[in-house]
């Protein structure tokens, strides 16, 4: 099965910039839909974003038009741009297979902490 690692986060001022890199041990050709989720403290994990292997994207109300999400088959790698950082964006992120909801085994995520 493959594995994926996430990374990119760190602590951003509100209106900064991260982006978020998930790297696969193996091929993520074959893997139709890959998304972003998060999770802040004493809530549950949420989706963010996801792409299907078309390019069809997802979204989450709250991130649309300041998060983009994209993969790389040939880099073994999906990437979260994430802009306009809001506070409320506070999370640990983790990156998994699937398009609504996570289908393979979750990773360690990274932390993204933004300040007010």
């Amino acid at each position: 099965q493959v594995q994926l690692v996430e990374s990119g986060g760190g602590l951003v001022q509100a209106g900064g910039s991260l982006r978020l890199s998930c790297v696969a041990s193996g091929s993520i050709s074959s893997i139709i839909a890959m998304g972003w989720h998060r999770q802040a403290p004493g809530k549950q994990r949420e989706l963010v974003a996801s792409i299907r292997s078309s390019g069809w994207t997802n979204y989450a109300d709250s991130v649309q038009g300041r998060f983009t999400i994209s993969r790389d088959n040939a880099k073994r790698t999906l990437y979260l741009q994430m802009n306009s950082l809001k506070p409320e964006d506070t999370a640990v992120y983790y990156c998994n297979s699937g398009w609504s909801y996570g289908t393979g085994p979750w990773g360690q995520g990274t932390q993204v902490t933004v300040s007010s």
